[in-house]
């Protein structure tokens, strides 16, 4: 169902349309690369699903130990946005160096790298 809005500048003008655009048809699993690279204080990691499914968003330090869990529930098919502030699930702040994240929904799996600068 398409919706069309109406509005006026003035009561003598003519009206314009506004089409109501559909949401964008996700067709594959995507995660992005974080942007700012490299960050301070914080930065923004996209993704996109194809399908609902359970999905995990996890950062990991450099030597493998996971520091902080950004996502970790059912979503829906759609594309995504979350804001990682450089801090561990604890709340104490990461030591600047190199951190990877990495997407976990159904059997895809992907890692990014992102570089924190304090």
């Amino acid at each position: 169902m398409m919706v069309i809005l109406l509005y006026y500048k003035n009561l003598f003008a003519q009206p314009n349309l506004i089409e109501e655009s559909q949401p964008e048809i996700v067709s594959n699993f995507n995660l992005f690369q974080n942007y700012p690279n490299p960050f301070n204080p914080s930065t923004r990691i996209r993704w996109q699903s194809p399908i609902g499914c359970w999905q995990t968003l996890k950062v990991y330090d450099i030597l493998g130990n996971e520091v902080a869990t950004l996502i970790n529930e059912y979503k829906p098919a759609g594309n995504y946005e979350i804001e990682f502030n450089g801090h561990s699930d604890d709340g104490r702040n990461l030591p600047s160096g190199v951190y990877f994240y990495q997407l976990r929904a159904g059997d895809f799996v992907q890692t990014k790298k992102m570089i924190l600068l304090q």
